[in-house]
């Protein structure tokens, strides 16, 4: 039992928080996503979504891409390889942690 009070102590607090968990478990599986979609995705507000997206950013989880799609602008979002291997350990760990507590 003690194992799984350690992987519960050691869990990434960037992938913990569960809006960021949320942004990060949508992007998993997808190349990239738009802000809307995210912002649909999510139910956050705008002003949420954003500032859990840059700390996402500033932990090298997420790469932003500014573009255009004809002459409207678009910012979309992916994982990086970081952001992947965070995830599958925060998983990986939480799934550990679960198992162990007691019933």
């Amino acid at each position: 039992m003690a194992e799984g009070f350690r992987d519960l102590a050691g869990l990434d607090r960037i992938v913990h928080e569960p809006a960021r968990l949320m942004i990060i478990a949508l992007l998993q599986p997808l190349e990239s996503a738009d802000f809307l979609f995210l912002l649909r995705e999510t139910g956050l507000t705008r002003g949420n979504l954003s500032a859990h997206l840059s700390k996402l950013e500033d932990a090298g989880y997420v790469d932003v891409h500014k573009g255009f799609r004809g002459r409207v602008p678009q910012t979309t979002y992916s994982l990086t390889e970081e952001g992947r291997t965070a995830y599958r350990g925060y998983r990986e760990r939480m799934r550990r942690a679960v198992e162990s507590l007691p019933e």
